[in-house]
């Protein structure tokens, strides 16, 4: 597996990026873009990248904070996101600044690429599905399914999975309702997959060090909405 560590400018600011493919496999492939949660482009991230590329695709982690910050604090982390929130249209350039890095990866076909995120990365990726960016499919892990700016009807081109956990106060079930009736009123293809017993940021095997009420690991719930993603994907990159 080869990795490479890039750094892009966007608005004048420069944003980490991390890429990860098989070497040995010849030919173009699909990627997929890799959205970190609130502490921003650390080992997490990377790692699915690298499981990405296991799966014979192009994996690039990007970093949404600029200049690789990494937060060590709620306090650090709530407010930059708060402000990235307040504007949809800069948010969503911004995530498009770095889909455009995989777009133009030579080893990436870009008439397949996806997106998937977990907690801030699940909202990034849903906002770029709201904006209609050329994706064949994403797939949010336990992120915020509110809307700023919700989906218009026919703006969504990409497939949607959504992977959440059935015991996420952060998103409750009027959270979940609430974007299902978006999805319907948008004609999007969409489906919601809702793990029992699973708290948010069930995917990091990091989670419980934060110490935050609510906010743990879930091995099982990891490991289904994986393999769910592995369906997902290889339905959505299918020639």
């Amino acid at each position: 597996m080869r990795t490479e560590e890039f750094d892009y400018n966007h608005t004048g600011r420069s944003f980490g990026a991390y890429a990860a493919y098989d070497e040995t496999q010849t030919g173009k492939r699909p990627g997929v873009l890799v959205i970190h949660d609130l502490w921003g482009l650390g080992e997490q991230p990377k790692e699915r990248a690298r499981r990405l590329a296991e799966l014979g695709y192009v994996g690039l982690a990007i970093d949404l904070f600029g200049d690789r910050f990494q937060p060590k604090a709620l306090g650090e982390a709530l407010p930059i996101v708060g402000e990235m929130r307040a504007n949809s249209r800069s948010f969503r350039d911004r995530l498009l600044a770095g889909l455009e890095q995989l777009a133009n990866h030579p080893e990436v076909d870009s008439s397949r690429m996806g997106a998937i995120g977990f907690c801030l990365g699940g909202i990034s990726v849903l906002e770029l599905a709201r904006d209609g960016a050329d994706l064949k499919g994403v797939v949010c892990f336990h992120g915020n399914l509110d809307a700023v700016e919700p989906a218009k009807k026919g703006a969504v081109k990409a497939k949607v999975l959504v992977c959440t956990g059935g015991g996420d106060g952060i998103v409750p079930d009027t959270q979940i309702s609430t974007f299902q009736d978006e999805m319907r009123n948008a004609d999007a293809d969409w489906q919601v997959n809702v793990y029992g017993g699973a708290e948010h940021s069930f995917t990091n095997i990091y989670a419980d060090r934060a110490g935050i009420p609510g906010v743990s690991y879930h091995e099982k719930a990891d490991r289904r909405s994986w393999d769910a993603m592995r369906g997902f994907f290889g339905e959505a990159f299918a020639k």
